[in-house]
């Protein structure tokens, strides 16, 4: 997160929300701050986040506890926070959360923390290429005291259609790694044979969530969004009330928005991507966030639950 007063971190700041965002995360933060542990980072809701996940931003902070987001913490900001809690409380009897590109399971358990606090069941999914990552989201949820049967996680790749992509090997492109799409025979012989890369699966959305309703569809996939949600638009419109997105550009923006508008979506959250020029080219320092709701699967409490 930049420091306060560095342009990037008063960008922060400047984000088009239909909903009181605040409010959102101060409704979520305990009457009684966490209580501190130690080899963790405690954030707001209590969740408790292992130093390893990324031990160069957190070990400095071992032991702490945050604050509410102002206008973030060490890994996102008022925007994705208050759309990722805002899709929990319009939840009723279940919250199912599906996390494309989930990491260390960061939103399966913020947001799942959140659900349980309501006293709703639990159904997350997470899919993640980098099994070192998919370690971590395991340990972090037995650590949080999330139940075995609450959650699936998935070594893949999210994708349009079932297939194959060529994914870097275990921690060789730490949390920026990208896929790559529909190889040709000759490429995927090659990458089989290569160590320093791997040959996943591909999974949509249909065959990740079955035939359930998904409360929250969290996207971070290093810029595959746009194919990504074109390829599933039909099961989007049919199981998804709401989409969470992290952009890695202007021009995936703008085509997520022609996208969803398109197709009668409305968007609830916006915070462009922070983008400072180099050598006269955009280059994305702090990925933008998007929210999307359903009209079709959200009621009219839903859509203006604040």
């Amino acid at each position: 997160m930049p420091a306060p007063g560095h342009a990037q971190h008063e960008a922060l700041f400047h984000y088009q929300s239909e909903f009181d965002a605040i409010a959102v995360l101060r409704r979520h933060a305990p009457a009684e701050r966490p209580a501190p542990a130690p080899g963790t980072v405690t954030n707001f809701l209590g969740l408790k986040v292992p130093v390893a996940v990324c031990p160069a931003v957190l070990e400095p902070l071992a032991g702490t506890v945050e604050g509410v987001p102002d206008p973030g913490n060490w890994h996102a900001d008022i925007a994705e926070w208050a759309a990722a809690l805002r899709a929990v409380e319009a939840a009723e009897g279940r919250f199912t959360v599906v996390e494309l590109g989930c990491g260390w399971g960061c939103w399966l358990m913020n947001t799942g923390l959140a659900a349980r606090r309501r006293g709703l069941e639990l159904t997350l999914v997470g899919v993640e290429g980098d099994a070192g990552h998919l370690a971590q989201a395991e340990a972090a949820l037995a650590l949080n005291g999330f139940r075995p049967e609450d959650w699936r996680l998935v070594h893949g790749i999210a994708a349009a259609r079932p297939g194959k992509a060529i994914f870097p090997g275990a921690g060789a492109a730490g949390w920026g790694g990208a896929a790559v799409f529909d190889p040709d025979a000759a490429t995927l012989a090659r990458a089989e044979a290569d160590p320093k890369v791997q040959v996943l699966d591909c999974y949509p959305l249909e065959e990740l969530a079955g035939g359930r309703r998904i409360d929250l569809l969290h996207i971070d996939i290093q810029g595959a969004e746009t194919a990504f949600v074109a390829g599933n638009a039909d099961a989007l419109d049919r199981q998804v009330r709401r989409v969470l997105i992290g952009t890695h550009s202007r021009t995936i923006e703008g085509a997520l928005e022609a996208h969803f508008l398109g197709r009668g979506w409305r968007m609830e959250i916006d915070r462009p991507a922070i983008a400072p020029l180099r050598g006269g080219r955009p280059v994305v320092a702090i990925d933008g966030v998007q929210m999307w709701s359903n009209p079709a699967l959200c009621t009219a409490a839903a859509q203006d639950a604040a």
